[in-house]
């Protein structure tokens, strides 16, 4: 008994699905019909895009070559002389630490710090150096010191000689030629040892300042050196120049630069402040339709954020070269669209639905695209809701629609997919064919 209540169920159930199916496929045919329509025909090109500022300021990063007057180079090694000042090899830096994005700051207040290591070496060692510098400069000012304090004691001392030698010569005045003769010359070697004495004196001293200045200058280079290390560290801590909203710089790859993220020497950008009166929707047209899109152009822009908002724009900027965008086999052109007026809502980075009209034609008749057939001759025909089979001359195309310029009249009720025994439909509309071929 319980195994005819199973089948009988199974049964019934059966029933109820091909009655639902027959139900449902009926519906789909009724409602498988579009409406001829008359009026404004717009023709757009559509894509999604994200919002960026148009104007903004970058939070940049510690740029070599720009502390202090200029003291840092390129490519060079840390420490190396080169006629007032020294190369220190630029290399990428990481960043430690950063605010969140979107983050509202005031000037001055803190945005990110920068790894230090790869430079705190470089720090140390100079340091080091300059230490050693000083200490050498100091003991040759000693040493310099007590060399010409000995000189200027040998000077005096011949002086002493000199003076004696003169009091001998005066003395030997009442002693023969001869004697007077060779006091005589003594005197004067004696004069010529204290002449030879002071030029040595003089030639020591200009040769002693010409030392110490040139370790002074050498000491004051590499003093200058330490300080803008010091100064170029300072600024691995980095403060907002101006104030606004924190947006991550992006890099070629799409990528946003965050904590622990590179930057290379020769793009410091850490983040921006963008000003958010005046925003622009980047979108990217394809190749294929970048040449209907011109400057001016009017824009109808929807955000994803603000589902109930819409906004109006122009076509701002288009692109000369197209790009090889990742997923996409065609070249893609970037476009910007200004957004009209201000919104506070509007936040870089938000994903944008943009709608550019190309081109608007007013009182035409058109139908919905999947509504045209075409058969082996490419003619194409429509299937109408009386039993014929129409031939079409048709216009332009827009996303969802076509121009029908001959063989149809608003109102008109056609199938949007191809009926189920279509050999019954009469074709009409063949003295429209001679002209569809010469159209083409």
């Amino acid at each position: 008994m319980r195994k005819v209540f199973i089948i009988g169920g199974i049964a019934v159930a059966v029933i109820a699905l091909i009655i639902f199916y027959n139900m449902t496929s009926k519906s789909n045919i009724v409602n498988a019909f579009a409406e001829v329509k008359k009026g404004t025909f717009e023709i757009t090109v559509s894509n999604s895009g994200e919002l960026m500022a148009e104007k903004s300021l970058d939070i940049m990063g510690p740029v070599i070559g720009q502390a202090n007057g200029g003291n840092f180079g390129f490519g060079g090694r840390p420490g190396g002389f080169m006629g007032g000042g020294f190369d220190m090899r630029a290399m990428d830096l990481k960043i430690q630490d950063i605010v969140p994005e979107g983050t509202i700051v005031k000037e001055g207040d803190y945005v990110a710090q920068l790894d230090k290591s790869s430079y705190n070496n470089t720090l140390k060692s100079e340091l080091d150096n300059l230490e050693t510098l000083q200490t050498t400069l100091h003991m040759k000012l000693l040493d310099t010191a007590v060399v010409l304090t000995n000189l200027r004691d040998d000077i005096k001392n011949q002086m002493y000689s000199v003076e004696e030698a003169a009091i001998v010569l005066d003395q030997s005045k009442y002693e023969p030629p001869a004697t007077i003769r060779k006091a005589d010359m003594a005197l004067s070697r004696e004069k010529r040892t204290l002449e030879q004495k002071k030029r040595s004196y003089s030639l020591q001293v200009a040769q002693a300042l010409a030392q110490i200045k040139s370790q002074e200058v050498y000491l004051a280079d590499r003093t200058k050196y330490v300080n803008d290390i010091q100064d170029f560290l300072a600024k691995f801590t980095v403060t907002a120049p101006s104030a606004g909203m924190i947006i991550y710089k992006k890099d070629r790859d799409g990528s946003k630069r965050k904590t622990g993220s590179s930057i290379n020497p020769f793009n410091m950008i850490i983040a921006t402040l963008p000003d958010l009166s005046s925003m622009i929707s980047k979108i990217y047209v394809s190749e294929i339709e970048i040449n209907k899109v011109q400057i001016g152009q009017k824009v109808e822009i929807t955000v994803d954020a603000l589902p109930k908002k819409a906004f109006s724009g122009r076509v701002f900027t288009i692109a000369n070269i197209g790009e090889q965008l990742p997923n996409s086999d065609a070249k893609m052109f970037e476009v910007q669209i200004k957004i009209d007026g201000t919104d506070p809502a509007l936040r870089p980075s938000m994903t944008t639905s943009n709608k550019i009209f190309v081109k608007t034609i007013n009182d035409v008749v058109y139908i919905p695209t999947e509504c045209v057939q075409t058969g082996a001759d490419s003619i194409p025909f429509v299937y109408k809701r009386n039993g014929t089979r129409q031939v079409v001359v048709l216009g332009e195309v827009n996303e969802r629609n076509i121009i029908v310029e001959k063989g149809l009249e608003s109102g008109t009720s056609l199938y949007i997919v191809p009926p189920q025994e279509p050999e019954k439909f009469r074709l009409v509309g063949e003295d429209l064919i001679p002209l569809i071929k010469n159209h083409k």
